[in-house]
């Protein structure tokens, strides 16, 4: 998943704004990490940070999720398909 600069860098390019706290609050916390990017608490979260932060800040929220999601997928598309690979090269299919 992006490093917590890439999403500030990206919320600055998008917005003109850092939202780090948002960024920071989902990723700094290595005991709530996981909590803080489970998709079922989109709306209990979405609402904290638009309350917060306004329309805006919910969006990045939501952005972080996505690209997070969108990252981790990548990867385990990646991993699959080097898997497969190799499973046909280990048996002579190429």
């Amino acid at each position: 998943m992006p490093p917590t600069d890439v999403h500030i860098k990206a919320s600055i390019e998008r917005t003109g704004k850092e939202y780090k706290e948002v960024h920071e609050w989902i990723d700094l916390d290595p005991e709530k990490k996981a909590e803080r990017h489970d998709i079922t608490k989109i709306y209990e979260y979405g609402k904290m940070f638009e309350e917060k932060y306004g329309k805006e800040g919910l969006q990045e929220y939501i952005q972080h999720i996505h690209d997070d999601v969108k990252t981790k997928f990548e990867h385990v598309q990646h991993d699959l398909e080097k898997a497969i690979a190799e499973t046909l090269a280990y048996f002579g299919v190429k």
